[in-house]
Parts: structure tokens; sequence; C-alpha cells
């Protein structure tokens, strides 16, 4: 699965900045044809990316499509323009239901049947943006093999339950919570929101390190200048990195021995402790820190 440290949003339709995003080092960019997009350009952003996607060099960075969202009359002209181009995977707005995931899914698999692509090739992300979304996490969550991440939109959210955003974010703590929670269950990767002040580097830096604690697996991004904060927050410091590995190395020494629980730097280590040191390395060889 890759790492989605860092999530970036580009308009479909201007090639420019998608080209531009290929030179900033961003672990994944999702190339819009929804909300980034106006009605009358929709057309022009399916072609524009279809062309990125066979034109482009995208080195390391994930290469995503987001259709629009299921009904709205758009997202079959999406898939059938975009898919043969053969994009690592699909970013489907607004989920509700697990049904809109696994239509997806099967439109993908005729398009690897077509082509001779390996099954599975391309993956899926779901937007959950809505209450009846995050009442349905389980379903949505276990809906398709596909499925790799689910993504939290606070901004939607907030409008569709009709709270009024604050810096804070209490209005939405729970709905993103569900999500951590949810896609942990499955096995999933969990992207929290969008930090939609590009220009407030600190207040983008507090909150993408509150997400890294909360264990989001990323953040979604709008602008290049939030690339390396949130890039930063995701990646495990040197010391965290450290120890994590002494934790490793004395937990498997100890399991040897026949031991279970026992002292580190006078805290007591068990399972639990190891899984964390786990994750926390995990995230470090997807940084290319270890």
């Amino acid at each position: 699965m890759h790492a989605r440290r860092a999530l970036l949003y580009m308009p479909g339709d201007d090639m420019r900045k998608i080209q531009k995003a290929t030179t900033l080092g961003v672990d994944c960019i999702c190339m819009d044809m929804e909300d980034g997009v106006a009605l009358n350009r929709k057309a022009e952003a399916r072609q524009t990316i279809a062309q990125a996607l066979q034109s482009l060099n995208f080195g390391a960075a994930e290469r995503l499509a987001r259709i629009n969202a299921i009904g709205s009359g758009f997202e079959s002209d999406d898939l059938a323009v975009v898919l043969p181009a053969r994009p690592d995977g699909i970013v489907i707005p607004k989920v509700e239901h697990a049904e809109q995931i696994q239509w997806v899914s099967q439109m993908i698999a005729g398009y690897e049947e077509l082509y001779g692509w390996p099954k599975e090739s391309i993956c899926l992300l779901a937007v959950v943006e809505s209450a009846r979304g995050v009442v349905n996490l389980p379903q949505i969550a276990s809906a398709d093999p596909r499925l790799q991440a689910i993504i939290f939109g606070a901004e939607d959210f907030a409008g569709d339950i009709g709270a009024t955003r604050t810096p804070e974010g209490w209005e939405v703590f729970y709905a993103r919570s569900a999500v951590v929670t949810y896609a942990a269950a499955y096995d999933l990767q969990a992207i929290d929101m969008v930090y939609i002040n590009f220009q407030d580097i600190e207040g983008l830096r507090r909150e993408a390190e509150q997400g890294a604690r909360m264990a989001f697996s990323g953040k979604q991004i709008i602008h290049p200048n939030q690339v390396a904060p949130v890039q930063e927050a995701f990646t495990p410091s040197d010391e965290a990195i450290a120890y994590a590995l002494r934790v490793q190395q004395a937990f498997e020494e100890h399991q040897k021995a026949g031991k279970g629980a026992f002292a580190l730097d006078g805290k007591m280590i068990d399972a639990p402790i190891m899984k964390s040191a786990q994750r926390v390395l995990a995230l470090a060889r997807a940084a290319g820190k270890i």
C-alpha cells in the first residue's frame, strides 16, 4: 500500500498545475474532476487528466483521480475517459453507501480485464463527508477489497450537520475520530481533513501533528506550501525511530527468553506498546528513513 502522508489536490483541467505538482516530491497527486472544476470544464478535466497520466513523469508520487459523486451524472464519463490511462487509484467523493464503492470497483474490473491488467491493480479511496457516511462507516470500510483508505471531508460534513467550523475543530471531532477508528478496524489508511487556510502554516502544522497523534496516515492538502509541513508531521522523528527500534529489539529478546511484559527505561513494555513501535517503524520505512 502506498505511503500517503500528503495527498495533494490539483484541478484536473489545469495541466500546468498538475505538472508543477510532479516536481514537489509529494506522496500522492490527486487530479480532480469534482469540486475543483467548474461544471462547464468537466470534459476538459477528463481529457487533461488522461493526457497527464500518459505523458507526465510523476516519479514516486501516487497518481490518483477524483471522479464526480455517484449520481451526479458525470461519474460514468469520468471513468470512461480516465481509466484507459491507468491511474494508480480512483478517489470517490461523497460516499454514503457500500454500493457506491462496489459500483466503481466493478467498472474498474471491466477495464482491467479489457486491457489485461492485474486484478485489483487500481485501488479505491473513499471520501466520507456527511452524517450518513459517518453512520455507515462499518459498511463503507468493508465494502470492497480495492478500498485502501478513507478520507475525511470536514468542510462538507460540517455543512451537512449544520455546524460552524472553528479552528479547534470540536464540531467535527466525533466524525474525525470515527474515520480513524473504522479505518483501523478494517486495516485501511485514514486521511485527515484539509486545512483550508493555506497561508497559515503554523496552524496547519498544529493540526497535522494532532492528526498524526490521532493515528491518521496522512492529510489532504490544497497548496504546494502545505507539502513539507504535512510530510514532516507524519514522519516519525529520529528519536521516535531510535526508541521504536530499541523496543522492537528488547521485545524480541524477551520473547525468546519466554518473558512477556518487561521494563525499558522505567516504563512497562507489553504487546500494545510493541504494536505502537511497529507503527512508528512502518511510517519511518514509508518515509525512507530506515
